[in-house]
């Protein structure tokens, strides 16, 4: 049995206001809108995971193009930073490396000197 009155009518203004933006029949067309809305809630939904992933892959970007200017490969260098127990994310790292390189050089002969220590 089809439900009509105030709540369909309410979920109906709900996916139009969502629609909002859209062009053409997306925008005014429940039946049209709702097909996009719903996409457009999916790509959301993922795009917030992707997200993060684009920022790490930028972040070790970043420090690779740091740590080569002092002669060290990324993989080098984390793994010296390992050794060494140095604790710092790759958000903070890539930020550094942009904004303080001098901070960011200590770290890396930090790192250097945790490598050449034998095991």
């Amino acid at each position: 049995m089809r439900v009509k009155g105030p709540s369909s009518r309410k979920f109906k203004k709900k996916i139009l206001k969502l629609a909002k933006g859209f062009r053409g029949q997306r925008k005014n067309v429940y039946r049209r809108a709702k097909e996009y809305v719903f996409r457009a809630l999916q790509y959301q939904y993922r795009d917030r995971r992707q997200r993060k992933r684009q920022f790490r892959r930028l972040w070790i970007t970043r420090i690779n193009a740091a740590v080569r200017l002092h002669g060290l490969s990324y993989s080098k260098f984390m793994n010296g930073l390992s050794k060494a127990g140095i604790n710092v994310n790759r958000k903070v790292l890539a930020e550094m490396a942009v904004r303080d390189p001098e901070g960011f050089a200590q770290i890396v002969n930090k790192a250097k000197e945790a490598l050449s220590q034998p095991v």
